[in-house]
């Protein structure tokens, strides 16, 4: 008879610890603005949050040499530098009226691309739709993020690439991208780890 009060007590003492644990080995909106650490096998990305709503990501490969990225707000793509070359995308319109992101935001921003070692020909666009809200999982961690169409056009109109990226709008980051979108070839490509970046 005495057993089952202590049950109870220890059940109470160690279901709040387990929660706990959980809690912060996850990465929420507040320890984000210290950086983290995404990562699949054969890609690790440092996420780093700088000023003018930037995030600088630097992504280091198995088979490639590292590469260095600023995207607005983790999402937009503005520069780019890697042994292969510096490119940067220059918009002409304010990407801040497009934030904060939610269901049904649409928006195209044309950009021009700038090489050091290429003269553009002419601007490109993007466009941005956001279809819904889903829930996606890196470990036992999960995140409320955006389905957020992205299609790239040439100065023709032509489709460079199309995708979904799958946005968290807590980490400032993209978890994953959804390839060829509700067809036989769906595909997704996204991290599977979240950390901290060590002190």
């Amino acid at each position: 008879m005495k057993t089952a009060p202590i049950c109870v007590i220890l059940a109470a003492i160690v279901i709040p610890s387990a929660s706990t644990a959980h809690a912060a080995g996850c990465i929420d909106a507040k320890s984000a603005k210290n950086g983290f650490i995404l990562a699949r096998p054969g890609i690790q990305s440092e996420f780093r949050p700088v000023a003018g709503g930037m995030v600088s990501v630097v992504n280091t490969y198995a088979s490639q040499s590292p590469q260095k990225q600023f995207l607005f707000a983790g999402l937009i793509e503005v520069f780019r530098d890697s042994d292969t070359g510096r490119l940067a995308m220059i918009p002409f319109s304010d990407l801040r009226k497009l934030f904060p992101l939610k269901t049904g935001t649409k928006g195209t921003i044309e950009f021009v691309e700038l090489s050091p070692s290429k003269q553009p020909k002419s601007t490109k666009t993007l466009t941005l739709v956001v279809k819904g809200k889903e829930t996606f999982s890196l470990g036992d961690c999960k995140y409320n993020v955006l389905a957020v169409q992205e299609t790239f056009k040439n100065g023709a109109g032509e489709t460079l690439d199309a995708y979904t990226a799958l946005y968290a709008p807590d980490l400032q980051a993209a978890l994953a991208r959804r390839y060829d979108e509700g067809t036989s070839k769906e595909s997704v490509n996204g991290y599977e780890t979240i950390k901290p970046l060590a002190e």
